[in-house]
Order: structure tokens, then sequence, then C-alpha cells
């Protein structure tokens, strides 16, 4: 277990302040917000690269706030995988068993058994160059797993590749992640990278946690109004123009609008856009000269821009906020 307890941590105008939060054993954790949130900051407090002004770095019950990243028994993982161009893969994995003075045919059996585990043995004898950016960064994964950490960092891994290797490697992270049974801390500023992964996400704004839960909990119950509109498409509006009174804002997801063709609806308005996404359009209708509203639709559903329509809302999925609670973003 990692406990973060009392940190301060500043950087000039900046200031990250956790009060307290727990990393639990075997889980995947996905720590997100927006740039300048502080999520690096957080990482490598974690991997030992900075120490905290304030607070404690607890981990297994012994605190590790001052010693350095070589004697924490963690792996991180760079953004731009910093692998060492003059060496083969097999190299590169190898360097922390050498740095350790692991003898030679062990060091050899440690790395084939990791890259096996990556599917990269066929990999082992090609240079970075060689490589694509996907099987770079199995071979800089490899290279911090192939130490047994107890715990794996990972800063932005997906941001260098492409939308469909994205899909691809994230599906890959937590099925690794499943197959080693360690923890995994995963830096990002990616919501639906986050919603896809995470056993549980940690969400920064401005050098502070603002909520900590499963993936549907901070999708479906978000605490503020910066949550719910952080995390995937989000609808806000004043609560009087669907009834709930003269004062704040009501805010609901586009899955749960619905456009209707008889009497049972909320609001009438025009097709502005359309946009096509494959599986499904999102729709975009205007209510009147300051709102409009995103609703899902399915593709049978056939809409033109300036078609009137009428939609209805799931009033079970509405969220209240107060009007005063401005998106910090």
């Amino acid at each position: 277990m990692l406990e973060l307890k009392g940190i301060v941590k500043r950087y000039g105008a900046f200031e990250l302040v956790i009060d307290r939060v727990v990393f639990e054993d075997n889980k995947y954790y996905i720590v997100l917000g927006p740039s300048g949130s502080g999520k690096t900051t957080m990482l490598r407090l974690i991997a030992g690269l900075e120490v905290p002004d304030m607070g404690d770095i607890i981990m297994d019950g012994k605190n590790i706030t001052f010693e350095p990243p070589w004697r924490r028994n963690i792996g991180i993982v760079f953004q731009n995988y910093a692998l060492y161009p003059h060496m083969t893969a097999f190299e590169n994995i190898a360097v922390p068993l050498r740095i350790k003075k692991v003898p030679g045919g062990l060091i050899r059996d440690k790395v084939i058994e990791i890259a096996r585990l990556l599917e990269i043995e066929d990999q082992l004898y090609k240079y970075p160059h060689q490589m694509s950016g996907g099987q770079q960064q199995r071979v800089a994964i490899a290279r911090a797993l192939v130490k047994e950490p107890r715990i794996l960092l990972l800063d932005e891994p997906l941001s260098n590749l492409d939308a469909r290797l994205r899909i691809e490697v994230r599906g890959f992270l937590k099925k690794l992640q499943r197959r080693i049974r360690t923890t995994i801390i995963h830096v990002t500023h990616d919501q639906e990278e986050a919603l896809a992964i995470a056993d549980e996400i940690i969400l920064l704004n401005r050098g502070r946690i603002v909520q900590k839960g499963s993936p549907e909990d901070i999708y479906r119950r978000p605490r503020d109004i910066f949550t719910f509109t952080f995390i995937g498409l989000s609808n806000l509006v004043p609560a009087e123009i669907l009834g709930y009174g003269s004062k704040g804002l009501v805010g609901f997801r586009p899955e749960d609008v619905y456009i209707e063709d008889g009497e049972n609806h909320d609001l009438e308005g025009i097709v502005e856009a359309i946009e096509y996404l494959g599986s499904h359009s999102i729709i975009t209708v205007r209510i009147n000269s300051t709102i409009t509203i995103k609703a899902r639709a399915n593709l049978e559903r056939s809409l033109s821009i300036g078609e009137r329509v009428r939609i209805r809302i799931n009033r079970d999925r509405i969220l209240r906020f107060d009007k005063d609670q401005v998106p910090a973003i």
C-alpha cells in the first residue's frame, strides 16, 4: 500500500496540496486532470525524483519520503520512453539488472521472460529506431518491470501513439496489470482513456484532488461542476428551463437526451450540428439564443440541419448544481 499524507510541493506560484490519498495493492489507478493540475508532480514525488516541501510518502508502512529513486522499488515509464538509442531492446531492458549486478545468465532469463509477457520477444535484437511507437513503449514497460517493482508509474504513456494504437495499447495495459498483479499509477489528461482503464480515478485540478472514485462514480456522481464538465460530454443549463426552480443549474449527459416524435417531451429546438461518430451521432440542438443541448442519437434516426425537434431528458439522470459553482478548467 502507498500513502501520501500532508503533501505540499511548491513551484513558484503553483502549489500541489494532498491531504491524504491511499493507493491500494493490485489496482490500476489513473491520475487525471487538465494541463498544469499537478499530475506529473505527484508522479515525480512518488518516484523520488522530487522531494515534498511538507508531508510524508509511506509505502508498506515505511516512510520513503527522502529515499532516493533507486531504493524505492518503483518502476517508471516516461512519456518519451527514454530508451537508449545505441542499445538493442534486450540491452535496454537489461539496464536495471546490470546496475544491480545480476549475473549474466539470470539477466538473459529475466529479459526473455518479461519480453514474452509483453509479446516483444521478436523485437529483442532491434534498436529503438527500428521499432514502432507501440513496440518502443512495450520495451520501456519491460525495462521498468524487469526489476519486479512494487509499483509501476506511467507518465502519459499513450500520448505519442495514434488513435487506433491508443485503443489497442490501453486494453493491453489493463490486461497486463491483471496478469502481473501489481499497482499501476498512470497519469493522463485523456478522459476517455481514464474511464476505459481505471479501477479508480484520482481527479486533480489546480493542485488539489477534487474527487477519487471508480469511473462510474466520477462519471455519474460528480461532486461539482468541474468534475461533471471535465469528464465526458455534458449539458449544463439553468434549472428553471426544466422546472427545477429559478436558482442553480442542472446537468445531464447526451446519452440521457432523447429525440422524440410524440407529445412526451421537455424542450423543443433546431438541429444546429450533427457529428457522425461511426456507431452513433452527437446532435447539437439550439433551444434559444443562449442554450444548446447535445443528444446522442442512433444512426437509424435521420435528422437534418435546421430541422425542428422535440427532446426528452431522463429525469432520473439529472444532476443539480449551485449556480455559483463555476467550472474551473
